[in-house]
């Protein structure tokens, strides 16, 4: 575990995680079951993803969840548009969300560059 924690997909991941929960606190009650558990549980598959992935034996299973992972951030941002669209975040918050995934998304790109490359070595 403590590799993973190496990794800056991982640590820019569990920062996004803790910028979701936060921004999720004061999402509407009833959206408890809704929207913020979705935008949390999205959010969290992200470094989950990214640290199953680095500890598997071989590359391709790497970059199999790290493509899950990408899904899961582009989720992400869907619902961060959506709570946007709701009033359940301010503007400025919005984009500063989008931004914090595009971050990552670039991160996690060239992440998946770096496995296909290494794989197609082997």
């Amino acid at each position: 575990m403590h590799h993973v924690q190496r990794l800056e997909a991982w640590k820019i991941a569990i920062d996004l995680v803790e910028l979701i929960y936060g921004a999720t606190k004061s999402f509407p009650r009833d959206e408890i079951y809704g929207l913020t558990s979705q935008m949390r549980r999205a959010a969290v598959s992200v470094p989950a993803n990214v640290a199953e992935g680095h500890g598997r034996d071989s590359t391709r299973d790497y970059l199999h969840h790290i493509s899950i992972a990408m899904g899961s951030l582009a989720e992400l941002e869907t619902h961060v548009v959506i709570a946007g669209r709701f009033g359940y975040v301010r503007t400025a918050q919005q984009q500063s969300l989008i931004e914090a995934c595009d971050k990552l998304g670039r991160i996690l790109r060239g992440l998946q560059k770096s496995l296909k490359q290494k794989l197609s070595r082997s």
